[in-house]
């Protein structure tokens, strides 16, 4: 059996691997001569480098970080408030509003007239709501780091108190003006485009600055020294004058008297206030049935009695707006107004009062009405009997031009929202003030 070769690795390893060796040793001092020439290079660029840019300011106004200047991002600028609404045309009380701001805090003590009430609802999704039936959602604002859309934020403890207080001045102020005899319209707690004119018109007679903005000033002198509300219980008189309205000319003639069709309509005028308002006053109250003796809660409201007759009236026709003047042309009254729909029916210069009346009846006369095809179809006059719901209301104030007038309305709410065909509406209590103060050969200055 032949034995196995023997080999010597240990002379050929050495003299084949030093070279190798070497080369890994050359290779290691690269790197580590790269690293640090890399390392050296990147310090002296920093120290020659322009320096950072500042931290991005703070926007006081939004109370979020601007971006800086040389920043490819544009964020999207905060979104405004949207108007809300508290009531409607036919004494409903629509869907609160939503408010959306990027401000949380801008939104604490804000009154109803900077956050708005407009007429037309919002879309957003319902949130909770403030007890005064003011939504909000609110968004936090946005940083160059955060979400686009973070969750919402809760609402400060005392936003809901300083809304209600708001309404509540406004409502005082409201009161306290109509016991002047200067008219916001319906009474409903909002400052809104009457109110303002009306609060105008007394800063005026009270030699304030006339912003028509309810500030401390023009609030201390309206404060009531009598309670803001008043209770009052309805009586069987009361439920007896309801009857349903006709719906046609010739059923409307027909009738023995144009009252009151409901006893939500009877409350509201007769304390000057918007339908839906008494409503949001007597949630719990079923107008459809409501019994005699029911005790509501209403504005605690009247007419000033007068103290002088008028020396003259004028109606603004751009503001909507009469006004009565005494002998020494001094404000006695201000009432919001509709005027004619069409601008050739609108009469501008000197007129006077020829007739007042009370409760009056109504010609109706179809050649008035040439949009209504029933009106065309009748073809004949009618009388129609008076009440607060006769087409004139329950004042008629004749006028020195044939066919011409200032009345009353069956819908107080509307008034200065909706045009006539001629005459010059107000709302009945407001007309029915009126009334006491003009006399036959009272001069009415029509003015554009």
């Amino acid at each position: 059996m032949s034995q196995p070769t023997k080999y010597s690795f240990g002379r050929s390893r050495r003299s084949s691997g030093g070279g190798f060796h070497w080369f890994l040793v050359l290779v290691v001092l690269g790197v580590v001569v790269w690293i640090i020439w890399d390392y050296s290079h990147e310090t002296k660029g920093s120290r020659t480098a322009t320096k950072p840019a500042a931290k991005p300011a703070r926007n006081e106004n939004s109370n979020a970080l601007n971006p800086p200047k040389n920043s490819a991002r544009s964020d999207p600028p905060p979104p405004v408030i949207t108007p809300g609404v508290t009531i409607a045309d036919g004494g409903k009380v629509p869907p609160p509003r939503t408010v959306i701001s990027s401000n949380l805090y801008a939104l604490a003590g804000r009154t109803n007239a900077e956050l708005g009430f407009g007429n037309t609802p919002s879309a957003t999704p319902t949130p909770p709501s403030t007890p005064d039936g003011i939504r909000f959602i609110i968004h936090p604002p946005l940083t160059n780091s955060a979400p686009p859309i973070p969750p919402p934020v809760p609402l400060p403890p005392n936003h809901s108190t300083a809304k209600t207080n708001s309404t509540r001045q406004t409502l005082e102020a409201q009161i306290a003006l109509a016991r002047r005899g200067i008219s916001s319209g319906s009474i409903d707690g909002h400052l809104g485009a009457q109110t303002r004119a009306a609060i105008k018109n007394f800063q005026r007679l009270e030699n304030l600055p006339q912003t028509g903005d309810l500030d401390d000033a023009t609030q201390a002198r309206l404060t009531l020294d009598v309670p803001l509300y008043t209770n009052y219980v309805l009586t069987p008189d009361d439920l007896t004058r309801l009857q349903p309205l006709g719906h046609t000319w010739i059923t409307k003639s027909q009738q023995t008297r144009l009252d009151y069709e409901n006893a939500l309509e009877l409350v509201a005028e007769k304390f000057h206030a918007h339908p839906g308002f008494i409503r949001q006053l007597n949630p719990t109250i079923d107008w459809r049935t409501v019994p005699a003796g029911t005790e509501l809660k209403v504005p605690n409201v009247a007419l000033p009695t007068p103290r002088e007759k008028a020396a003259y009236v004028r109606i603004l026709l751009a503001q909507r707006q009469l006004e009565v003047y005494n002998t020494r042309s001094n404000l006695i009254a201000h009432f919001p107004c509709s005027i004619a729909h069409l601008a050739e029916k609108r009469p501008v210069g000197e007129l006077h009062v020829v007739r007042a009346a009370p409760n009056p009846t109504y010609l109706f006369n179809p050649e008035i009405f040439p949009e209504s095809e029933e009106a065309q179809q009748i073809g004949r006059k009618l009388t129609l009997p008076p009440g607060p719901n006769n087409p004139v209301g329950t004042v008629w104030i004749g006028l020195d031009r044939p066919g011409y007038g200032i009345h009353g309305t069956p819908r107080p709410e509307d008034v200065g929202r909706t045009e006539s065909h001629g005459c010059f509406r107000l709302a009945n209590w407001n007309a029915e003030l009126l009334l006491k103060l003009v006399k036959v050969g009272t001069p009415v200055f029509v003015e554009p």
